[in-house]
């Protein structure tokens, strides 16, 4: 890893009691890479822009994301602390929520359905897209130098298709429902703020 400045460093090494000693050397190497890594982040070009892309046992940065134990909401309850911190510190936290449809192939993609795309129809147009269906919980906030509002994610869910649900005997819940509870849980992370929604 390389020296990273004093400032930089402390946001990074915040995130550092959501994971043991020894996956924490690869999560840091995952987390600096995503930040600085152009285009998709993948595992691959995330080692490839830390200068790790000789690295024999790459297999140990994938088993981060696939196979070791850490709290992604821990994590996004973190995330959300440092952007209020940085950019909201005062006065209402306002939300946004969307979802998003990860367009995924294969058979091991089990929760995936099939969605009208949103970006290709219109009203007189109906496209369908396949994929995973994502609902990402974001702040609002103003950001200074680029003189505008940003929607920074901090809380993602993967919200199952009806007949996911239907062939595993689960309770469906809408999106609606989804995004309440998510909602519900930044309330429980934030009990004194004013939350606004969008």
């Amino acid at each position: 890893m390389p020296d990273l400045p004093a400032r930089f460093a402390a946001i990074i090494v915040a995130f550092a009691p959501l994971f043991c000693h020894r996956t924490w050397r690869h999560a840091e190497i995952l987390l600096v890479g995503a930040i600085l890594a152009p285009g998709k982040r993948t595992v691959t070009s995330i080692l490839r822009i830390c200068g790790l892309s000789r690295e024999r046992h790459f297999v140990n940065d994938h088993r981060v994301l696939s196979r070791a134990r850490w709290s992604g909401r821990e994590a996004a309850r973190l995330l959300l602390g440092l952007l209020i911190q940085a950019f909201v510190p005062a006065g209402p936290v306002i939300l946004g929520l969307d979802d998003t449809i990860e367009r995924r192939r294969g058979k091991r993609i089990k929760a995936k359905g099939i969605y009208r795309d949103p970006v290709r129809s219109s009203d007189a147009h109906f496209v369908k897209a396949s994929g995973l269906r994502w609902l990402s919980l974001m702040l609002l906030a103003p950001i200074p130098w680029a003189a505008r509002t940003w929607a920074l994610p901090f809380l993602t869910a993967l919200a199952p298709s009806e007949r996911y649900c239907r062939e595993r005997r689960q309770r469906h819940k809408k999106l609606t429902d989804w995004a309440r509870q998510m909602v519900l849980q930044v309330r429980r992370w934030l009990p004194e703020r004013e939350l606004v929604l969008v």
